[in-house]
Protein backbone atom coordinates (compact mmCIF):
# COMPACT_ATOMS: atom_id res chain seq x y z
CA UNK A 1 0.00 0.00 0.00
CA UNK A 2 3.00 2.28 -0.13
CA UNK A 3 2.30 5.53 -1.85
CA UNK A 4 -1.48 5.80 -1.35
CA UNK A 5 -2.18 9.53 -1.58
CA UNK A 6 -4.77 10.88 0.83
CA UNK A 7 -7.26 13.72 0.63
CA UNK A 8 -8.74 14.86 3.93
CA UNK A 9 -12.00 16.61 3.08
CA UNK A 10 -14.25 18.94 5.04
CA UNK A 11 -11.61 20.72 7.15
CA UNK A 12 -12.99 23.56 9.25
CA UNK A 13 -10.17 24.94 11.40
CA UNK A 14 -6.52 25.85 10.99
CA UNK A 15 -5.63 23.06 13.41
CA UNK A 16 -7.44 20.61 11.07
CA UNK A 17 -5.21 21.80 8.23
CA UNK A 18 -2.13 21.48 10.44
CA UNK A 19 -3.11 17.93 11.48
CA UNK A 20 -3.68 16.87 7.86
CA UNK A 21 -0.42 18.42 6.64
CA UNK A 22 1.75 17.11 9.47
CA UNK A 23 0.37 13.58 8.98
CA UNK A 24 1.26 13.66 5.27
CA UNK A 25 -2.00 14.36 3.41
CA UNK A 26 -1.55 15.18 -0.29
CA UNK A 27 -4.80 17.17 -0.55
CA UNK A 28 -7.05 19.15 1.79
CA UNK A 29 -10.70 19.64 0.89
CA UNK A 30 -12.70 22.78 1.70
CA UNK A 31 -16.48 22.46 1.43
CA UNK A 32 -18.72 25.20 0.02
CA UNK A 33 -22.20 23.73 0.43
CA UNK A 34 -24.51 25.37 3.01
CA UNK A 35 -26.40 22.13 3.81
CA UNK A 36 -23.18 20.44 4.94
CA UNK A 37 -21.91 20.52 8.56
CA UNK A 38 -18.50 21.12 6.94
CA UNK A 39 -19.56 24.26 5.01
CA UNK A 40 -17.17 27.22 5.10
CA UNK A 41 -17.79 30.93 4.63
CA UNK A 42 -15.36 32.56 2.21
CA UNK A 43 -13.27 34.40 4.82
CA UNK A 44 -12.92 31.21 6.87
CA UNK A 45 -11.91 29.19 3.77
CA UNK A 46 -9.39 31.83 2.77
CA UNK A 47 -7.70 31.57 6.19
CA UNK A 48 -7.52 27.78 5.94
CA UNK A 49 -6.12 27.85 2.39
CA UNK A 50 -3.45 30.33 3.43
CA UNK A 51 -2.58 28.11 6.43
CA UNK A 52 -1.89 25.10 4.18
CA UNK A 53 1.84 24.56 3.61
CA UNK A 54 3.29 24.55 0.08
CA UNK A 55 3.01 21.21 -1.69
CA UNK A 56 -0.43 20.27 -0.37
CA UNK A 57 -3.23 20.68 -2.94
CA UNK A 58 -6.17 22.83 -1.80
CA UNK A 59 -9.43 21.52 -3.27
CA UNK A 60 -12.71 23.47 -3.21
CA UNK A 61 -15.82 21.25 -3.16
CA UNK A 62 -19.08 22.61 -4.58
CA UNK A 63 -22.45 21.07 -5.48
CA UNK A 64 -24.19 22.27 -8.66
CA UNK A 65 -22.78 25.75 -8.05
CA UNK A 66 -23.56 28.67 -10.37
CA UNK A 67 -20.84 30.67 -12.13
CA UNK A 68 -21.62 33.51 -9.72
CA UNK A 69 -20.93 31.28 -6.69
CA UNK A 70 -17.79 29.80 -8.23
CA UNK A 71 -16.53 33.28 -9.23
CA UNK A 72 -16.79 34.40 -5.59
CA UNK A 73 -15.03 31.29 -4.27
CA UNK A 74 -12.16 31.37 -6.76
CA UNK A 75 -11.65 35.11 -6.26
CA UNK A 76 -11.49 34.86 -2.46
CA UNK A 77 -9.76 31.51 -1.86
CA UNK A 78 -6.40 30.41 -3.36
CA UNK A 79 -7.39 26.95 -4.60
CA UNK A 80 -5.42 24.43 -6.67
CA UNK A 81 -8.40 22.37 -7.83
CA UNK A 82 -12.21 22.45 -7.98
CA UNK A 83 -14.27 19.40 -7.00
CA UNK A 84 -17.76 19.20 -8.51
CA UNK A 85 -19.88 16.94 -6.32
CA UNK A 86 -23.39 17.39 -7.72
CA UNK A 87 -25.21 16.37 -10.88
CA UNK A 88 -22.92 18.39 -13.16
CA UNK A 89 -22.84 17.12 -16.77
CA UNK A 90 -19.56 16.55 -18.63
CA UNK A 91 -20.38 19.76 -20.55
CA UNK A 92 -20.63 21.69 -17.29
CA UNK A 93 -17.35 20.17 -16.07
CA UNK A 94 -15.62 21.28 -19.29
CA UNK A 95 -17.10 24.78 -18.98
CA UNK A 96 -15.88 25.15 -15.37
CA UNK A 97 -12.40 23.96 -16.37
CA UNK A 98 -12.25 26.49 -19.20
CA UNK A 99 -13.63 29.38 -17.14
CA UNK A 100 -11.24 29.12 -14.18
CA UNK A 101 -8.15 27.45 -15.63
CA UNK A 102 -8.06 25.09 -12.64
CA UNK A 103 -8.01 21.28 -12.74
CA UNK A 104 -11.44 19.80 -12.01
CA UNK A 105 -12.20 16.64 -10.04
CA UNK A 106 -15.68 15.25 -10.73
CA UNK A 107 -17.42 13.04 -8.20
CA UNK A 108 -19.40 10.07 -9.50
CA UNK A 109 -21.71 8.21 -7.12
CA UNK A 110 -21.74 4.42 -7.48
CA UNK A 111 -24.38 2.02 -6.14
CA UNK A 112 -24.43 -0.65 -8.86
CA UNK A 113 -23.02 -1.63 -12.26
CA UNK A 114 -25.37 0.81 -14.02
CA UNK A 115 -23.48 3.77 -12.54
CA UNK A 116 -20.09 2.79 -13.99
CA UNK A 117 -20.49 4.23 -17.53
CA UNK A 118 -20.70 7.70 -15.95
CA UNK A 119 -17.09 7.34 -14.82
CA UNK A 120 -15.86 7.13 -18.42
CA UNK A 121 -18.23 9.91 -19.58
CA UNK A 122 -16.98 12.29 -16.87
CA UNK A 123 -13.35 11.25 -17.49
CA UNK A 124 -13.57 12.80 -20.95
CA UNK A 125 -14.13 16.23 -19.36
CA UNK A 126 -12.52 16.13 -15.90
CA UNK A 127 -8.87 15.97 -14.81
CA UNK A 128 -9.59 13.50 -12.01
CA UNK A 129 -12.54 11.37 -10.93
CA UNK A 130 -13.71 10.80 -7.37
CA UNK A 131 -15.58 7.50 -7.13
CA UNK A 132 -17.91 7.77 -4.15
CA UNK A 133 -20.82 5.85 -2.69
CA UNK A 134 -24.09 7.06 -4.20
CA UNK A 135 -26.11 8.81 -1.49
CA UNK A 136 -29.40 7.20 -0.46
CA UNK A 137 -32.49 8.60 -2.19
CA UNK A 138 -33.58 11.81 -0.48
CA UNK A 139 -30.25 12.31 1.36
CA UNK A 140 -29.41 15.95 2.14
CA UNK A 141 -25.73 15.49 1.33
CA UNK A 142 -24.21 14.11 -1.91
CA UNK A 143 -21.15 12.83 0.01
CA UNK A 144 -19.63 12.68 3.48
CA UNK A 145 -22.36 10.28 4.61
CA UNK A 146 -19.97 7.60 5.87
CA UNK A 147 -21.33 5.05 3.39
CA UNK A 148 -19.26 2.72 1.22
CA UNK A 149 -20.28 0.84 -1.92
CA UNK A 150 -19.45 -2.68 -3.13
CA UNK A 151 -15.77 -2.25 -3.98
CA UNK A 152 -15.86 -5.36 -6.19
CA UNK A 153 -17.75 -3.25 -8.78
CA UNK A 154 -14.55 -1.40 -9.70
CA UNK A 155 -12.00 -4.14 -8.97
CA UNK A 156 -9.47 -4.49 -11.77
CA UNK A 157 -10.95 -1.64 -13.83
CA UNK A 158 -8.92 1.15 -15.39
CA UNK A 159 -9.95 4.61 -16.53
CA UNK A 160 -8.29 7.27 -18.65
CA UNK A 161 -7.87 9.73 -15.77
CA UNK A 162 -6.40 9.52 -12.27
CA UNK A 163 -9.11 8.60 -9.79
CA UNK A 164 -9.70 8.62 -6.08
CA UNK A 165 -11.77 6.26 -3.91
CA UNK A 166 -14.21 7.74 -1.39
CA UNK A 167 -17.11 6.58 0.74
CA UNK A 168 -17.09 5.19 4.26
CA UNK A 169 -13.32 4.83 4.53
CA UNK A 170 -11.65 4.52 7.94
CA UNK A 171 -8.19 3.54 9.15
CA UNK A 172 -9.65 0.07 9.88
CA UNK A 173 -11.01 -0.71 6.39
CA UNK A 174 -8.52 1.24 4.26
CA UNK A 175 -6.19 -1.70 3.53
CA UNK A 176 -9.07 -3.88 2.33
CA UNK A 177 -10.53 -1.03 0.22
CA UNK A 178 -7.20 -0.47 -1.53
CA UNK A 179 -6.63 -4.19 -2.01
CA UNK A 180 -10.07 -4.71 -3.56
CA UNK A 181 -10.10 -1.62 -5.79
CA UNK A 182 -6.46 -0.95 -6.63
CA UNK A 183 -6.92 2.70 -5.61
CA UNK A 184 -3.74 4.76 -5.40
CA UNK A 185 -5.60 7.78 -4.00
CA UNK A 186 -8.30 7.93 -1.32
CA UNK A 187 -10.58 10.58 0.15
CA UNK A 188 -11.83 10.63 3.75
CA UNK A 189 -14.12 12.97 5.65
CA UNK A 190 -16.50 11.44 8.20
CA UNK A 191 -14.03 8.58 8.81
CA UNK A 192 -11.66 10.95 10.65
CA UNK A 193 -14.31 12.81 12.68
CA UNK A 194 -15.50 12.57 16.28
CA UNK A 195 -18.83 14.20 15.27
CA UNK A 196 -20.19 15.54 11.94
CA UNK A 197 -17.85 18.34 10.85
CA UNK A 198 -15.47 17.87 13.82
CA UNK A 199 -12.12 16.46 12.72
CA UNK A 200 -10.14 14.34 15.19
CA UNK A 201 -6.33 14.78 14.92
CA UNK A 202 -5.73 11.28 16.30
CA UNK A 203 -8.02 9.72 13.68
CA UNK A 204 -6.37 11.78 10.93
CA UNK A 205 -2.94 10.53 12.05
CA UNK A 206 -4.19 6.92 12.24
CA UNK A 207 -5.70 7.13 8.74
CA UNK A 208 -2.52 8.53 7.21
CA UNK A 209 -0.45 5.90 9.03
CA UNK A 210 -2.70 3.19 7.55
CA UNK A 211 -2.26 4.74 4.09
CA UNK A 212 1.52 4.58 4.42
Amino acid sequence: MAGVRVKICGLRTESDVKAAASSGAAYVGLVFFPKSPRHLELAQAQRLALAAPPGIAKVGLTVDASDETLDAIVEAVPLDMLQLHGGESPERVAAVRARYGLPVMKAVGVADEGDLPQILEQSLAADQILIDAKPPRGAALPGGNGLSFDWRLISGRHWIRPWMLAGGLTSENLAEAVRRTGASQVDVSSGVESAPGVKDPARIAAFLKAAR
